[in-house]
């Protein structure tokens, strides 16, 4: 059985998390409606913009903020089959990181071929 035939092609779904980790629940939210989402959605991405880049940091201590640190859970993407997470390299280099500092491997991609990828998705979320 074809996906055409089960119901449908799969349409691609990419979350955009542009947010700092802490000081709003955008950060955490996005998190769990991609692990919502995946058990349903054939084609799911992660691009992380701007302050979103630092979801991703190693090293996290939330003790201060008496918040849980939720960076843990992206290791979690893999077993989801999320395995797409694109980060912006001038949001990178413009925070002073780079993919090492990241608790998860990723795609690092320049601004122009975010845009691309950003072009070739059905779907868009924005958090």
């Amino acid at each position: 059985m074809t996906e055409e035939s089960a119901g449908g092609i799969a349409k691609k779904f990419l979350y955009v998390n542009r947010r700092a980790p802490y000081g709003s629940i955008y950060g955490l939210e996005s998190l769990e409606v991609v692990l919502i989402g995946a058990a349903f959605e054939q084609d799911v991405s992660l691009a992380f913009l701007g302050d979103g880049v630092f979801q991703l940091t190693k090293g996290q201590d939330t003790k201060g903020l008496e918040v849980k640190n939720f960076s843990p859970t992206f290791r979690a993407l893999e077993d989801y089959d999320v395995t797409k997470l694109y980060v912006e390299k001038e949001a990178l280099e413009a925070r002073g990181l780079s993919a090492a500092d990241l608790v998860v491997p990723v795609e690092v991609v320049s601004a122009q071929r975010m845009a691309e990828i950003m072009e070739a998705q059905d779907v868009i979320l924005s958090f």
